[in-house]
């Protein structure tokens, strides 16, 4: 597992994370959530080895990071914030660099290495100077480099960042692929990346951990949680259900989207409104274009965690 116990980094008179402990098992997918200057990356860094703690321990797979960090980044693949590399350098040259350094045996780097251009879909821009790539390739090989090993840690900052909507797909889904026997932190600032990956969401603000929980957990904080979403196909119809709606005894309030019509339906204390919503609707006949449930949402709870407003305020 990773182990953090206590850590603590000052710059100065500045505290960038403050008494973190928390850890992480096999098999679970940790998204680290905060605003800018959170202590996201620091953290990740401290876990990786790349920066030493004011204070406290870490270890990863039963290894201090202190005392046995080369042992420990072995176990370790790390994709930095901003992917550095060799810009002069191919992606193939740069991948034989990293076998060479990482000591991949040479029965099974020619397979290691085409599995990874397979997977990243390397292949077409292997021969090309790095420098010459576009953000998102340079991104795929900063990647290809963290999991060529094929690590048992997989410490990601950003892992989608500067990737077009097809290329997040290919690589949420080999992420996803990886976790079944990896640990994995990811950091990012994409909520639905949390919801699609991740089996934990650990939201951190000002060096401190505010909330740890699985993200179905968290979203079920929100206010939108159970309410019920609804859309008419005639604008007519909507003064007359807007009141009978806000009559039923299983809604609180109801909000209404000014230029889409679309009407929300929250719901009271221990209620779930959905069947009473979506039988009104049936029993006067109105014609809708949208009804769903909604689960809740990630980014209001986010908000509400790390300004101090309350969550569902």
């Amino acid at each position: 597992m990773i182990n953090c116990q206590n850590l603590s980094k000052h710059y100065g008179a500045l505290t960038a994370i403050d008494n973190l402990s928390f850890q992480v098992q096999p098999g679970e997918v940790l998204g680290f959530l905060g605003p800018n200057g959170a202590g996201k990356s620091t953290t990740m860094r401290i876990i990786a080895g790349f920066l030493a703690p004011s204070s406290g321990h870490v270890s990863v797979c039963g290894l201090d990071i202190a005392t046995h960090g080369t042992e420990a980044k072995r176990r370790i693949g790390y994709l930095p914030e901003g992917a550095p590399s060799y810009p002069e350098m191919t992606p193939r040259s740069f991948l034989e660099f990293v076998s060479d350094v990482r000591k991949i045996p040479a029965d099974k780097r020619r397979q290691r290495l085409d599995e990874v251009y397979g997977q990243l879909h390397l292949d077409r821009v292997a021969d090309q100077p790095i420098d010459t790539l576009s953000k998102g390739y340079k991104r795929r090989v900063g990647l290809a480099q963290a999991i060529l090993h094929d690590p048992e840690v997989l410490i990601l900052d950003e892992p989608t960042d500067g990737l077009d909507p097809n290329q997040k797909f290919e690589v949420r889904a080999l992420i996803d692929n990886m976790a079944k026997n990896k640990i994995i932190v990811i950091s990012t600032h994409i909520l639905e990346e949390v919801e699609a990956l991740c089996s934990r969401a650990m939201i951190i603000a000002q060096g401190k951990i505010l909330a740890d929980d699985t993200p179905q957990n968290l979203e079920a904080q929100s206010r939108f949680h159970n309410a019920v979403s609804i859309k008419f196909t005639n604008p007519s119809t909507l003064p007359d259900a807007k009141r009978e709606i806000a009559n039923l005894s299983e809604v609180a309030t109801i909000s209404v989207d000014s230029i889409t019509g679309l009407i929300t339906a929250f719901p009271a204390a221990g209620k779930q409104p959905f069947a009473a919503v979506s039988g009104l609707a049936q029993s006067r006949n109105w014609p809708i274009s949208e009804l769903h449930l909604e689960s809740g949402r990630l980014d209001e709870v986010f908000r509400a965690i790390t300004t101090g407003d309350g969550v569902g305020a």
